[in-house]
């Protein structure tokens, strides 16, 4: 079934969004406006944005440092982002941080990540079995890559879900490698999605750098979560198309590999898919593109005027 233009149209917006904004992320680190690491996302703008777009407004979501997409699309703007990077007050953590740490917010039904993956898969639990106990029509959707899919918490977190059977969608981003581990050194089956079976959930596997098939799997997920019909895992196959953060030069990674990933890059792939469908025509993709390009302009102005937190106040708000 062909997904709806209006659909097509968000979510190609969304994808070159987060595209264009993780270069302008770039950027400025290299010019020593960010401080600390920066951790680019290119190559899962489909997983972020296509697991995002399936949730409703109610709905809670846990993405992670590869997941602008999903952050864009629930609501935050590109000038809390930029902000946020910057460590200015006007960042999700009121500069508090200057990375993707602490990008929570829950107006908008984000839970930020938690840096010790994969730790947020947890937290999303709880907060579907909260949802299941308060007997509320809401799903909990979390982020996770291949290399937290072999440590102990996420089979954990799949038997918990799988025996209260919670509304929980677990979204797993094989990108290859966790940081510099191939996949085949950390686990000996194909596929991540194979370990679904031993805690009786449905397992899928998708083409990650195709939004319409993220999309759809997450859709029937979600509708099925919501319907009391428990957890799923998702596994999004996928390519991390830059080191693990901005210091990282991936002299680990294949070049070969990289080629073959970037001839599916996942924006290139939609918007194939809209021009064959008559949707898209390189008018209207330059006219998105200057679109973009003004927003993170202005988006980027906001933040550099945006003050740095008042010493005084570092402490409020923060748990320790």
């Amino acid at each position: 079934m062909e997904l709806p233009p209006e659909l097509l149209h968000q979510a190609h917006y969304w994808m070159r969004l987060a595209r264009a904004l993780d270069d302008r992320g770039t950027f400025l680190h290299k010019q020593s406006k960010i401080v600390g690491g920066y951790f680019s996302q290119i190559g899962h703008e489909a997983v972020s944005v296509g697991a995002a777009l399936a949730l409703g407004p109610n709905d809670v979501a846990a993405p992670m440092h590869r997941d602008l997409g999903a952050y864009l699309a629930r609501g935050i703007h590109p000038r809390r982002i930029l902000s946020q990077y910057l460590g200015r007050v006007d960042g999700v953590s009121r500069g508090r941080d200057a990375n993707m740490h602490g990008m929570g917010d829950l107006n908008y039904g984000i839970v930020g990540f938690i840096s010790h993956l994969p730790a947020s898969i947890g937290v999303m639990c709880g907060m579907a079995h909260a949802i299941a106990l308060k007997g509320e029509p809401r799903v909990a959707l979390a982020f996770f890559g291949d290399g937290s899919s072999s440590q102990g918490l996420s089979h954990e977190v799949m038997n918990w879900a799988s025996v209260f059977q919670l509304p929980l969608v677990l979204i797993c981003e094989n990108n290859q490698y966790a940081y510099s581990t191939p996949l085949d050194r950390q686990m000996h089956i194909e596929h991540i999605a194979d370990r679904a079976a031993g805690y009786a959930m449905p397992g899928v596997i998708v083409e990650g750098n195709n939004f319409c098939a993220v999309h759809t799997a997450t859709v029937e997920a979600v509708a099925r979560a919501r319907s009391g019909g428990g957890p799923t895992l998702i596994e999004c196959k996928t390519m991390r198309m830059r080191g693990h953060a901005i210091h990282d030069n991936m002299a680990y990674v294949p070049k070969e590999l990289l080629g073959a990933w970037e001839r599916r890059d996942p924006i290139r792939h939609l918007e194939d898919h809209m021009r064959d469908r008559g949707l898209l025509d390189d008018s209207k993709l330059a006219e998105l593109l200057a679109r973009i390009e003004q927003e993170l302009d202005e988006a980027q102005a906001f933040a550099e005027n945006s003050p740095y937190p008042e010493a005084g106040t570092v402490i409020e708000g923060v748990f320790a």
